[in-house]
């Protein structure tokens, strides 16, 4: 992970103004690098972006130290070692990244009693990338369901605080924006069939009867 200031430019009554950005790096499993926008700045003097350089730096980590030459322990240095290794110190754990699991792991299981993957599967196939446009809209429909809001808030905040990457087998760059925003310009032409599939579900499910279904 690393944080870093991105400038923006935008032409305004003739001049250039430029504006600014805290954007984050994440490596995702496959190697590739996938960027989070963290807060938006607007415009800075010389003095702020100087700022909120130095504050980048202080959350990236440290280069690594090298590693120590090689040699033998003692049998005490082994046992500090070993007694170290199974002890418990509950004074000094925290929790990191708490995620919300059980909201996630109902919204899945809906998901599932619909049967929507075995109605996506075959219109959402993955892209050349490796970008699994099926987990894409069911992080979508589950963010809609438990904590409705725009695709920009998923992919810098919600995501972030959810199980749905530990749920899918997926890591942060299922959630890059630009993911968000491709996956529902690819629905758009299936949406008459996914009426059709509720509908065919509902009956089923709850031997509905209709004339009418709005």
């Amino acid at each position: 992970m690393a944080l870093f200031l991105r400038a923006h430019e935008r032409r305004k009554d003739g001049k250039i103004h430029t504006y600014w950005s805290l954007v984050e790096n994440r490596r995702c499993s496959d190697g590739r690098i996938v960027q989070r926008h963290v807060l938006y700045l607007g415009a800075l003097t010389d003095a702020q972006q100087r700022s909120w350089e130095k504050t980048a730096q202080q959350f990236n980590p440290p280069a690594p130290a090298p590693a120590p030459l090689p040699g033998l322990s003692t049998e005490r240095e082994l046992q500090v070692q070993e007694a170290a290794a199974i002890a418990v110190r509950l004074n000094q754990f925290r929790i990191e990244r708490p995620r919300q699991w059980g909201a996630c792991w109902v919204a899945l299981s809906l998901w599932h009693l619909l049967k929507l993957s075995e109605f996506w599967s075959s219109r959402l196939i993955p892209s050349r990338e490796g970008t699994r446009w099926l987990h894409v809209l069911i992080t979508l429909g589950a963010y809609r369901l438990i904590d409705p809001g725009s695709e920009w808030r998923l992919h810098r905040q919600w995501y972030e605080q959810s199980a749905m990457g530990d749920l899918l087998g997926e890591d942060f760059g299922l959630a890059a924006k630009d993911n968000l925003y491709r996956c529902l310009d690819r629905l758009l032409k299936h949406r008459e069939e996914l009426f059709q599939h509720l509908q065919s579900r509902w009956k089923d499910e709850f031997g509905a009867q209709f004339d009418v279904l709005l």
